[in-house]
């Protein structure tokens, strides 16, 4: 692969991912982790994930902040400091294979539970949140997929779409910040970060727009789709070189 093949593809996964997390209020890790991963290598890949979610959900919380529910998010938020430094550490001691594997099977899992909308009733009150959010912490440190925990205690919790989105956003800020402090910042060089950078801005401006045009449940939709489309890729991929 060339330079500039390389940097193409890095542009355009970083762009749908950022599109993504506009028009839906997040899943920029589902849809780019695995093509990442398959990009940079799980490591930078998903510590650029871990970089980009961060500075998208900043972005998106501007406007929303007021509607953060900060008793429930308190719970979520230490549980997920406390995982970080385990998922690090775990992922940095897995053959790349097994990292592979694990990965795409966590994100396929993720995608089929949130796909069925699973109820369980150790994901409902403060203990829940505790669950959620130290599973949330242990993923996003390791594999950059914090998200699906945090849906699926929304879910049980019953949030609307206008209560879960910026709790997402403040939810995606700290514990991506956990999981850079922990993982560092990818290696990517001056013209990695000018086209990540670049592709993030123009993937939010087409989200906005999309947003507007696109029916909420089809944009769900197409995410989920796209999610499992990358894990089960990323862990065909693991399962090829073992």
């Amino acid at each position: 692969m060339t330079g500039d093949t390389a940097q193409l593809l890095l542009g355009s996964i970083v762009m749908v991912g950022a599109c993504v997390q506009w028009l839906t209020g997040m899943g920029f890790a589902l849809v780019a982790v695995p093509a990442l991963v398959l990009l940079l290598g799980p490591s930078q890949g998903v510590a650029l994930a871990n970089c980009a979610a961060c500075a998208i959900s900043a972005v998106g919380l501007v406007g929303g902040w007021r509607r953060v529910r900060l008793t429930a998010m308190v719970p979520l938020v230490v549980a997920s400091a406390c995982t970080v430094p385990a998922g690090t550490w775990v992922a940095a001691r897995l053959p790349q294979p097994i990292l592979l594997v694990g990965m795409g099977l966590l994100v396929t899992l993720a995608v089929l539970l949130v796909m069925r909308g699973l109820r369980v009733s150790a994901l409902t009150g403060a203990k829940g949140a505790v669950v959620a959010g130290a599973a949330g912490g242990f993923m996003n440190a390791s594999s950059g997929l914090g998200g699906p925990p945090l849906s699926l205690y929304a879910m049980n919790a019953d949030w609307t779409v206008h209560e879960f989105v910026p709790n997402a956003q403040f939810y995606g800020i700290v514990v991506n910040t956990f999981s850079i402090a922990s993982n560092g910042v990818p290696r990517l060089g001056p013209t990695g970060w000018t086209t990540a950078v670049a592709a993030a801005a123009v993937g939010a401006v087409v989200g906005k727009v999309l947003a507007a045009r696109v029916p909420e449940r089809r944009a769900r939709q197409l995410v989920l789709l796209l999610a499992l489309a990358g894990g089960l890729s990323t862990l065909v991929k693991g399962l090829g070189v073992l």
